[in-house]
């Protein structure tokens, strides 16, 4: 029986095939991969259909294109989709941060309005009473102006107030366009709901960026931080379920979830002990499970309101109730 495998010292045309359409796409799961895969065998005189392609071969050729990029400054890595429970693999850059990376294919103006939505998304909203990490057009569309500069001491990039005021941010259609961009480059997701957040090749490549821009590297063990780990597989959780009590930084995946806790023998907060009920909310279900969103939604008849999503999202004087749910003033 001819083997299949492909030894990462093997490199050939078929592995530069492989690469050039993972490349191509950023992200493969292996679905996607095995039409790939078994067009690749086929071209190489062994019928091949992609239902054939296992798990194994999809390994093989990972691992010669892992070793092939990593020349160049490039890494693949892994993640299970947190909503979709599907492994997938991407191709990331392992040594500049999202502006350098988008600097050549976008504006200044553009990189800036990137900025300030992942400051809206892991800052603005992401807070220790609701942690979205996600915001719709309306939100995004509000972050195209470039903040006023008052004078030099505003500035806390050391590059002063005169580079600042270059900015001229985008007008409503350029924002739209450049969160569309960000969709099709992979960068975002855009829920059913409209809202828009980091997609998992983002969090992959972004992870230690992450960490630093948003984290303070002073804060003391159990201080609530913006950037969590899931405490089953150790990866950022932007998609999940939290501890009840809002200091404690324990966090879980929906899909780590059921695994989790059948190695344990009460539903309790491994840290803090607090009962775990499943009601407490990361991402966009912090605000769609609220019961002002649910009202809001049966009043209207016509689906979600940005306005109301605004509304819950950045009012801190809400209060949760011993469910989760937020009920409005």
């Amino acid at each position: 029986m001819e083997d299949d495998r492909v030894l990462p010292g093997d490199f050939n045309d078929g592995n530069r095939a492989f690469l050039q359409a993972f490349m191509a796409r950023g992200t493969l799961t292996l679905r996607e991969a095995q039409p790939i895969i078994a067009g690749i065998f086929t071209a190489q005189g062994r019928q091949f259909e992609p239902d054939q392609v296992t798990s194994e071969h999809m390994a093989s050729f990972i691992g010669a294109a892992a070793e092939a990029v990593s020349h160049f400054d490039y890494e693949v890595r892994s993640t299970m989709h947190q909503k979709l429970k599907q492994r997938l693999w991407a191709i990331v850059n392992t040594t500049s941060d999202p502006q350098t990376q988008l600097a050549t294919l976008h504006t200044p103006d553009e990189i800036a309005f990137v900025k300030r939505v992942l400051d809206g998304m892991f800052e603005k909203y992401n807070t220790p009473r609701m942690e979205v990490m996600c915001l719709d057009e309306m939100q995004a569309n509000k972050l195209r102006s470039v903040p006023r500069v008052v004078n030099e001491e505003d500035v806390d990039d050391g590059e002063g107030a005169e580079s600042q005021t270059q900015l001229k941010g985008l007008k409503p259609s350029e924002a739209e366009a450049m969160m569309r961009s960000m969709v099709e480059a992979g960068w975002f997701e855009r829920s059913p709901e409209g809202l828009y957040g980091l997609s998992p090749r983002a969090l992959l490549e972004l992870r230690g960026w992450l960490i630093e821009a948003y984290n303070d590297p002073d804060a003391e063990p159990d201080e609530w931080q913006r950037i969590k780990m899931c405490e089953a597989c150790k990866e950022i959780v932007t998609v999940g379920q939290r501890c009840a009590d809002r200091d404690c930084n324990i966090r879980l995946h929906d899909i780590c979830e059921d695994a989790f806790w059948r190695t344990r023998r009460e539903k309790k907060c491994p840290k803090c002990e607090t009962p775990w009920s499943g009601k407490h909310f990361v991402g966009e279900r912090a605000v769609t499970e609220t019961e002002a969103y649910q009202r809001g939604r049966r009043r209207s008849g016509k689906g979600r309101s940005s306005n109301l999503m605004e509304q819950i999202m950045g009012n801190d004087e809400n209060e949760e109730d011993e469910n989760g749910f937020i009920e409005e003033e």
